[in-house]
């Protein structure tokens, strides 16, 4: 019986450490560690506790490097690489050439050629030269072709 039981537990055990684990990356300006209440231990105030929430059952990086731009901290972030290696070291005015190029995988499609869904919601800054990543034009949100 107790065989069995063992090797039951063994099975999900491997089954569940076989499951990717799930990413979730908040990102935000001008938002320090004091903002964030699973790091200010209550002295700000007041509390964030979903995020919280998050940090207790995940993980959550407290060592960082910040760049000099927001453009910047995206780009390194994202691609893994200095921004001075991408060109995008500041926010771009429209139309500039700087922008994604194509040998610049980001770590969403890197995550998604492992099976993850990806997803990006809010400004990014990598320069509005959408056809340089995908060869296609992009208007009002959908690609146009």
């Amino acid at each position: 019986m107790t065989l069995a039981v063992l090797s039951v537990a063994i099975a999900a055990c491997s089954a569940r450490a076989a499951d990717p684990p799930n990413i979730l990356i908040i990102w935000g300006d001008d938002i320090g560690t004091w903002n964030i209440s699973a790091l200010n231990r209550g002295m700000m105030g007041y509390q964030t506790p979903n995020i919280d929430r998050l940090a207790r059952e995940g993980m959550m990086f407290t060592d960082y490097y910040g760049q000099q731009s927001c453009t910047a901290g995206r780009a390194a972030f994202m691609f893994g690489q200095s921004p001075f290696r991408t060109g995008l070291t500041k926010v771009g005015l429209p139309g500039a050439d700087e922008g994604i190029g194509d040998l610049d995988p980001t770590m969403a499609e890197l995550l998604r050629n492992q099976g993850y869904a990806t997803g990006q919601f809010g400004k990014n800054h990598f320069g509005d030269k959408y056809l340089l990543v995908t060869g296609r034009c992009r208007e009002g949100g959908a690609d146009a072709g």
